[in-house]
């Protein structure tokens, strides 16, 4: 008979029925379980029993480990699901920090864009300086190449008039030796004639036949008999006439070495004065040789009075809209002047033209304008550096421009103009109505704000205060006047010759407040101001 599957087998033994079931997870193994019962039928129904017991207990196992299953996996998706969220918030954060180091990348890709934007212009600025500056040294020593010619032609010229001084002034050596030599033999002359007449006064005294001397002195001459009497007479006359001609010449000589000593001819009169007379022998009188050194006197004497005369009232001017002008007399942080009450209004354009003469090596700082924020938002800055040739044209720093200056050094005046617009960021440089620097780009849109401390001849560290000696300004500006508005090259062109100042002035040096050694001169016409 067959057994149903998981029962082995169902034996009979004396006495007992024994069953022999495989359990079900044993099948595999081969291990089996001993059921003993009381017959065939009983064994058979325990082992099928048994077996749906276990086939029902393993069923059940299976279904309870399928729970536990699907029970972690909701955990699992659970716990998935944190993790998920943790990482989005994670890479949420993560890309907000990304977000902000582009951002602050950004922000300083453009700020060294701009830096390097700067550097280029600076560096454009600077290779225009110096191409210019190359070019003002080379135009400055032809310059000096011309002045040393006119220089050489001057001295030459010097030599020559000197040559010609020697020469008559030699010549006038000569002429006062001759006058000596006449005034010795006149004087020789002289003792003669007194002799002759002592001696004829004399023999007549001895005839009876004759009156006295004096007597013949006194009285009239009558008829052809005291013509032969009135020789003596005549020869007296003669003698004091002579006599007089060399006193009037000894004055004249005397007047002449007082008038020369501004000369420089006063060592030679008086070398020749001191010279002792040589003895000479009596000469024949004649008038020619006194003339002529009465004549040479004459004409020095001339001279000399020419150059006591005053000095020629002065010419009218030519650049009479001036106004006044300052002095800035030293290197002081002591010496400025303040304009009140700067600037009223915003600006968006600016004009500043001026007369300027400084006997400095260098140009110091004319004009400077801070406010709390910015101590620079306009300057035009000099120092006393190694480069003497240029200053810093400002606005809000740390913006500037190079502008040559190098030409304005020599003590003499000269006329500038600056002019600044923010329309496109151009800006014009002009000295003597030439311009001689421009350029574009320069704090294009920017605005020049009110309220601040607008300062002449010194640089504003702070505001009102903090100068530095090496900074400050020494010489004179005259005729100084702001434009709120970009002057037109006629317009320059006027102010420097004269014509008259434009409309839309906003400061002048009336608007001024003055401390240290600083001196204001009023003077209408730049000719009359030094």
């Amino acid at each position: 008979m067959d057994l149903p599957e998981g029962i082995k087998m169902i034996v009979q033994v004396p006495g007992n029925w024994w069953g022999v079931q495989a359990r079900v997870g044993d099948v595999l193994s081969g291990h089996s379980s001993l059921v003993q019962c009381n017959d065939f039928c009983s064994c058979l129904g325990v082992l099928q029993f048994r077996r749906f017991q276990e086939v029902t207990l393993m069923r059940l196992q299976g279904i309870a480990g399928n729970y536990n299953i699907s029970y972690n996996i909701d955990t699992r998706f659970q716990h998935l699901a944190k993790q998920y969220s943790g990482m989005v918030s994670a890479l949420n954060e993560s890309h907000t920090a990304l977000q902000g180091d582009l951002d602050h990348l950004k922000i300083w890709m453009k700020k060294l864009q701009k830096k390097t934007r700067k550097l280029d212009l600076k560096i454009s600025s600077l290779e225009e300086s110096v191409n210019k500056q190359s070019q003002q040294r080379t135009g400055e020593k032809q310059q000096q190449v011309a002045h040393l010619t006119n220089l050489t032609l001057q001295v030459t010229g010097h030599k020559e008039a000197i040559s010609s001084l020697h020469a008559s002034s030699s010549s006038l050596q000569k002429e006062l030796v001759n006058l000596q030599e006449a005034s010795q033999s006149q004087a020789t002359k002289l003792g003669a004639l007194e002799h002759l007449l002592q001696s004829t006064a004399h023999k007549e005294a001895l005839s009876p036949q004759h009156l006295p001397a004096t007597q013949l002195l006194n009285q009239t001459p009558q008829g052809k008999q005291l013509e032969a009497e009135g020789s003596p007479t005549q020869s007296l006359k003669k003698l004091h006439t002579k006599h007089r001609q060399r006193k009037k010449l000894q004055e004249e000589r005397q007047q002449l070495l007082a008038q020369s000593a501004g000369t420089g001819l006063q060592s030679s009169l008086l070398h020749e004065h001191a010279t002792p007379l040589r003895p000479s022998e009596p000469e024949p009188l004649t008038r020619r040789e006194p003339q002529a050194a009465r004549q040479q006197l004459s004409s020095v004497v001339k001279v000399s009075q020419e150059q006591k005369q005053p000095s020629a009232p002065k010419k009218p001017g030519t650049i009479c809209n001036v106004g006044s002008m300052l002095l800035f007399p030293n290197v002081s942080i002591e010496n400025f002047a303040t304009l009140i009450p700067g600037f009223k209004a915003s600006l968006y354009e600016l004009s500043l033209c001026s007369w300027v003469s400084t006997p400095s090596s260098y140009l110091g700082t004319i004009l400077s304008y801070a406010m709390e924020e910015n101590d620079n938002k306009l300057v035009l800055h000099g120092r006393n550096a190694r480069v003497h040739g240029s200053i810093h044209f400002v606005i809000g720093d740390p913006a500037f421009r190079e502008l040559p200056v190098g030409q304005l050094l020599d003590s003499r005046w000269h006329h500038l103009c600056i002019i600044w617009s923010s329309v496109q960021g151009q800006y014009w440089f002009y000295v003597n109505r030439r311009l001689v620097s421009m350029g574009s780009k320069f704090q294009k849109g920017y605005v020049i704000p009110p309220g601040g401390s607008l300062i002449l001849g010194q640089e504003q560290d702070v505001v009102g205060g903090g100068f530095d000696p090496s900074e400050a300004f020494v010489g004179h500006l005259a005729g100084l006047a702001i434009w709120n508005r970009a002057l037109s090259p006629g317009e320059v062109s006027g102010i420097a010759t004269g014509k008259g100042l434009p409309h839309g002035i906003i400061l002048t040096l009336a608007d001024i407040s003055l401390h240290g050694g600083v001196q204001k001169v009023n003077c209408t016409c730049l000719e009359h101001c030094l």
